[in-house]
């Protein structure tokens, strides 16, 4: 973990970067409301790392974060900047950070957003601390991520409402979840809906075996099936599924993609209570003179561990997950 001294930090920015999550605001709620119980000034950054480049900066006060705890969303926006990527843009970002007087951030946001974190302190000292927020639950070295037990949820409800329409009708549905690269949504509510198989980018499937599975089903009286797949690579992996599906057994599959609903919404009472006890905890981080880490959760414990370890390990689905919700729909 980096060290400098915290008793420089006298104003310290906030911001929102990557995909919006379930649980930003309440983030946003305590860095603010611990900022200014600490004596210090803090600032917003609207847009994530472009707000960085355009200057985009509001004076946060504790009015600013009144009524916003149970928000979806962002009240900072949220964003991503791709020409990031180049050092001499950071440079300028930084010139303009420095311009505005903050001395330290609150990075909310994924791998990506914790890449240029890392960047900020490697290249230009400028003191950071990562609080994870991705409904993809993907980020190494902690058990949750802001936004992931809301999005499960919103999955779940939909997963709950569909059965009931393939129950109604003898049907084959194919949900799917967001996930571009990581199951940990399509595992999560595809084990808690009952799925009858969950298919997800880190895991490879044989199409034969969820046919058989389904077959037996039916041998059995059982006339409707609930599949939950992960976006994968892009949207619309479902169709290729139910294609193949249809090709192999016959079967005829309805297809429903979940899309951008699972990032909206009321954050759960979990969402809202970790980003809570992360922010408050990042915030302190910084006035300890620590930085270029990430605070996590492990159980009931917050954890930090250092932003380049976080980038460097990959969090693994348990797949275990996936043959339990097979054993269970059986």
């Amino acid at each position: 973990m980096a060290k400098f001294d915290g008793s420089k930090i006298k104003t310290i920015g906030v911001y929102a970067s990557g995909g919006d999550a379930p649980g930003m605001n309440a983030a946003i709620r305590a860095v603010v409301r611990t900022g200014i119980l600490r004596n210090l000034k803090v600032v917003g950054i609207v847009q994530g790392y472009a707000g960085f480049l355009e200057k985009d900066f509001l004076d946060m006060d504790l009015r600013s974060v009144a009524n916003i705890i149970q928000r979806g969303g962002s009240i900072l926006k949220a964003g991503r900047c791709p020409e990031f990527v180049k050092p001499e843009v950071r440079k300028q970002a930084i010139n303009n950070i420095r311009e505005r007087g903050i001395d330290g951030l609150i990075c909310i946001g994924g791998d990506g957003s914790f890449t240029g974190a890392n960047l900020l302190w490697q290249e230009h000292q400028m003191p950071i601390v990562g609080v994870p927020g991705t409904i993809d639950n993907d980020i190494f070295g902690t058990e949750l991520t802001i936004g992931f037990d809301t999005a499960v949820n919103t999955a779940l409800d939909a997963i709950d409402r569909i059965r009931d329409t393939a129950a109604s009708h003898d049907r084959l549905f194919i949900i799917e979840v967001m996930g571009r690269d990581s199951g940990f949504i399509a595992v999560a509510a595809g084990l808690a809906g009952g799925a009858e198989d969950i298919f997800i980018p880190e895991h490879p499937f044989q199409i034969e075996r969820t046919i058989e599975h389904i077959k037996r089903g039916i041998s059995r009286g059982k006339n409707s099936s609930i599949l939950v797949t992960a976006e994968g690579v892009k949207p619309g992996r479902a169709y290729d599924l139910a294609e193949s599906i249809r090709k192999h057994s016959g079967f005829l599959a309805k297809v429903c993609i979940l899309g951008h609903i699972q990032r909206g919404g009321k954050p759960s009472a979990v969402d809202r209570l970790i980003a809570s006890r992360m922010s408050v905890a990042a915030v302190d981080q910084l006035i300890n003179g620590v930085c270029d880490v990430m605070v996590g959760i492990k159980g009931e414990d917050l954890v930090f561990l250092e932003l380049p370890q976080c980038l460097k390990q990959k969090k693994h689905v348990n797949r275990n997950m996936i043959e339990l919700a097979q054993i269970l729909s059986n």
